[in-house]
């Protein structure tokens, strides 16, 4: 069996992070781990995220000085669960915009179903987003249409961030120079998977609107992801 370290980054989640911890590690097997990556939540996230470590079995925290990015964020809690001997790493939001109960079906389908990197997806057959307007709808299917048209993949949702990663996957990507945060971040990390000549995966999903909290969204970290994406294909012309 491989052992999965679940990343969940937080910046003033509060309200969610005992509830997600518990429900995620409901799903995970015995031997997988949570790592709670928080950016010095001013709501105190961080202090509730170390007594759910004594408490719940399996989960540590990682502190960070501040707010630096999701990104970065998602790249430090990788480093981490690799450096721990993880065999898969997954993302996912702390909101309950992803459903707990998806997990193992992630992990299945990287540990059985030989794929080198699995996409929680609302665009595929079978997936869908519910509690969002009009206007959001538009903004998050029209992004991945547009990272998809610039990069040349099929895959059909590159800005979710529910994922499960190989460890060779991660080894292989030069985590380093990857620029881009937010949906950038996701649509930089599976196309690079995807230069590599990675097997990615996408498995249907019903993504949620966050039950409490504000969103971290904003315009511009939807713009980046606009003017980044024929950066990124420059960048990466000669990965294969």
């Amino acid at each position: 069996m491989a052992v999965a370290w679940l990343i969940l980054p937080t910046y003033n989640e509060a309200e969610n992070v005992g509830p997600i911890v518990r429900a995620a590690r409901a799903q995970l097997r015995d031997a997988d781990r949570i790592l709670v990556v928080d950016d010095n939540s001013p709501d105190g996230t961080g202090a509730l995220a170390d007594e759910l470590a004594g408490e719940v079995p399996g989960v540590e925290v990682l502190h960070r000085p501040g707010k630096q990015g999701l990104g970065r964020a998602y790249l430090a809690g990788f480093a981490h669960a690799l450096d721990r001997g993880a065999e898969l790493v997954l993302e996912m939001d702390a909101d309950f915009s992803h459903d707990p109960a998806d997990l193992p079906r992630l992990i299945d389908a990287a540990e059985n179903g030989g794929a080198d990197l699995v996409l929680g997806s609302r665009y595929v057959e079978g997936g869908s987003v519910s509690d969002w307007g009009l206007l959001r709808r538009l903004v998050s299917r029209g992004g991945s249409w547009y990272a998809r048209r610039v990069l040349g993949v099929t895959v059909r949702d590159l800005t979710g961030g529910f994922k499960c990663f190989r460890r060779s996957v991660l080894e292989a990507l030069d985590l380093n120079a990857v620029h881009a945060d937010g949906y950038g971040f996701q649509i930089e990390l599976t196309y690079r998977t995807i230069k590599g000549g990675f097997r990615v995966v996408e498995l249907p999903i019903v993504f949620r609107d966050r039950r409490v909290g504000e969103s971290k969204m904003n315009a511009r970290i939807a713009l980046e992801a606009v003017w980044k994406v024929p950066a990124l294909r420059r960048r990466n012309a000669n990965l294969s």
